[in-house]
């Protein structure tokens, strides 16, 4: 089953890598018999399903969860299922590309409105009239 990330964007179950290994921790005599950890790999700079202007967002986007080989990598060994961790896993990959790939939204300055500094003002004011009552009366009001 491919892989929608975006509307039109897809990508097929053969760019996927799914390899399977013993999953640590506890578990018992059947732990040390089964591979039920799974780890999908992504080859996201040479993947032939992806546009190239889609290719360089994710590559930036991802940044250092990329490899040095270009291939973005997802461990699951949540259950103990290998097909449960496949999906899971595949469903993580699903979410992580499709987060990537939703456009930054550019923030812009803003004024501090008067009524906040005026409150910022007033709570110095407050703090520094507790300080000033805790000070020890001096010998200069005669």
């Amino acid at each position: 089953m491919p892989l929608n990330i975006a509307p039109g964007i897809e990508i097929p179950d053969d760019e996927l890598t799914f390899t399977a290994s013993r999953s640590g921790g506890p578990g018992g005599q059947h732990v040390n018999k089964t591979s039920s950890k799974v780890t999908l790999r992504f080859d996201v700079a040479h993947a032939p399903s992806l546009p190239g202007e889609v290719r360089a967002r994710l590559l930036t986007a991802l940044g250092e969860r990329v490899g040095a080989d270009g291939t973005v990598r997802v461990v699951c060994q949540a259950s103990r299922s290998q097909f449960a961790n496949r999906q899971t896993a595949a469903a993580r990959l699903e979410a992580l590309l499709a987060a990537a790939l939703v456009p930054e939204v550019p923030r812009f300055a803003t004024k501090i409105p008067r009524a906040e500094k005026r409150r910022r003002i007033e709570s110095k004011k407050r703090r520094s009239g507790i300080k000033r009552a805790r000070a020890i009366p001096s010998d200069h009001d005669d």
